[in-house]
């Protein structure tokens, strides 16, 4: 994704893997330990680093999945097909394993609870990863904000973190979700099956009047879309935060 950071600051630090979460069938959650870990803003993402025995180094950045909690990384991958990094990650690491990480990194596109709200949350495909820590931190505050997120996928397998979307939303009167799925939909689908456009975000998202802070997260085309079609429905330059997805090489 795109990203701006001081990285020249940070540290390496030793990352240890206590829970692995299957999300889909190509996408993972990783857990990691990691001592020293100072925290961070939802939001924000962390450098991973492999060395292989030859001394050969690949790294690759990656959003934060989870709320602030001590000493505790989240990180939710998706194994790229032929990449050098995120197949180990997603196949590979066990219970155990000892990585490499440093962060975290980033400061433009976050969220803390000082912004308030409403927070409107539009994510595409993984870029829904970076939203959902933005989800889970301010859900764990005594006075969360309303928060509607529109989430695109292109099937409902595809979706993370989909159990636990539609549990906040069945329970909580301050989340809406909804789902628009590009490329299939399972039997008696009654959402939205077709890609973001004025029409859809207009009915799905809040009103201009409500002045809701707007974060924008997915592959390059899908960010330039929707932050377009929310300046069209009439909400300030200012409120719309994206980040986009870039060539990583997985």
């Amino acid at each position: 994704m795109e990203r701006t950071a001081l990285r020249g600051r940070l540290t390496w630090l030793e990352a240890e893997v206590v829970q692995l979460v299957q999300e889909t069938a190509r996408v993972k959650t990783i857990v990691f330990r990691v001592p020293g870990w100072t925290g961070h803003l939802p939001g924000q993402h962390v450098d991973i680093r492999l060395t292989a025995e030859d001394g050969y180094q690949a790294q690759r950045s990656y959003s934060i999945a989870n709320a602030n909690n001590n000493e505790h990384v989240a990180l939710t991958v998706e194994a790229v097909e032929n990449g050098e990094v995120s197949p180990y990650l997603v196949d590979e690491l066990v219970a155990g394993d000892r990585i490499e990480l440093r962060g975290p990194i980033g400061g433009y596109f976050v969220w803390e609870p000082s912004l308030g709200g409403p927070l409107q949350l539009i994510a595409g495909g993984s870029g829904l990863v970076p939203l959902m820590a933005m989800i889970r931190s301010q859900m764990s505050y005594a006075s969360p904000v309303r928060t509607n997120l529109v989430a695109s996928a292109r099937s409902w397998e595809e979706l993370i973190y989909r159990d636990e979307l539609e549990k906040l939303s069945r329970e909580r009167d301050d989340f809406d979700v909804v789902y628009t799925l590009t490329r299939s939909q399972p039997h008696g689908w009654n959402g939205y099956g077709r890609r973001i456009d004025k029409d859809l975000l207009a009915a799905s998202t809040f009103a201009v009047e409500e002045a809701p802070l707007i974060f924008v997260c997915g592959p390059t085309g899908f960010v330039e879309t929707a932050a377009a079609i929310m300046l069209e429905l009439g909400h300030q330059p200012g409120g719309i935060k994206t980040e986009r997805f870039g060539p990583s090489g997985g």
